[in-house]
């Protein structure tokens, strides 16, 4: 009986990474969506990563679940509750991923018929890619229980908050030189601004793997680069003239 109980328990253990696992391919799926649906204004796929956040949302809810019901029936310690934690973590991370890259895909859809403004499109797009990386990287991480894959997402931050700082001063730019395509310039802020909140989510997965593995929480301030509460228009008018 005991052997077929720590076969039961190692299962359900097994279980949450795999649903971890699937919410991981879900949530990279959503977000590589969502910019290609911004990028070629596409309100179609648009409309399928709003359908398919809904199935992020249903393994975040059995990821709990299941977690809960671990913790209430096995009493897990040490590295065993470790993981569990991890797993509640990482799925909430992972949903708010899924929600961020639904908000892309509603500026998609928003702007589908307006004028695309394909200079600041090129941006638009690396900070995507970039965020894309982190994603897939710190998965990565999580699945091989790497502890220094973790770290180097980490570290990496604060490249996706350059690139955020340098596309929101080019789209207030723009937004100044085209007033008439506010609208369409206003949308694509929040959208960098969704991949840029893509980006610290990835981080905090990154240190949560470093917790699970360690035992301990990285103790040093994470690094950011995120300027952007303090340039107005008026600055950037300043630096045109």
């Amino acid at each position: 009986m005991s052997g077929n109980a720590d076969r039961s328990y190692e299962g359900e253990l097994k279980s949450l990474d795999t649903m971890i696992a699937q919410m991981g391919g879900l949530a990279e799926q959503a977000l590589g969506q969502a910019i290609d649906a911004l990028y070629h204004r596409d309100p179609d796929l648009a409309e399928v990563t709003l359908a398919n956040d809904r199935s992020i949302d249903t393994l975040e809810r059995l990821v709990d679940e299941l977690a809960i019901s671990i913790i209430a029936r096995r009493a897990p310690v040490a590295s065993d509750l470790r993981q569990i934690v991890t797993a509640i973590r990482i799925a909430l991370d992972l949903e708010r991923i899924g929600d961020l890259s639904k908000n892309i895909a509603k500026r998609a859809i928003a702007i589908a018929a307006e004028p695309r403004p394909n200079q600041v499109m090129t941006g638009f797009v690396h900070i995507g890619e970039a965020a894309l990386r982190q994603l897939k990287d710190v998965l990565d991480a999580y699945s091989q229980r790497d502890a220094d894959a973790a770290l180097a997402v980490w570290q990496r931050d604060h490249e996706i908050d350059a690139m955020y700082n340098s596309l929101y001063g080019e789209l207030l730019t723009t937004m100044m030189d085209e007033p008439q395509s506010a609208s369409v310039y206003a949308h694509l802020l929040f959208g960098a601004k969704n991949i840029e909140r893509i980006g610290d989510h990835a981080t905090n997965i990154a240190e949560t793997i470093y917790f699970l593995i360690h035992g301990k929480a990285l103790g040093d301030e994470r690094p950011k680069a995120d300027s952007t509460s303090s340039l107005t228009l008026g600055r950037l008018a300043s630096v045109k003239g």
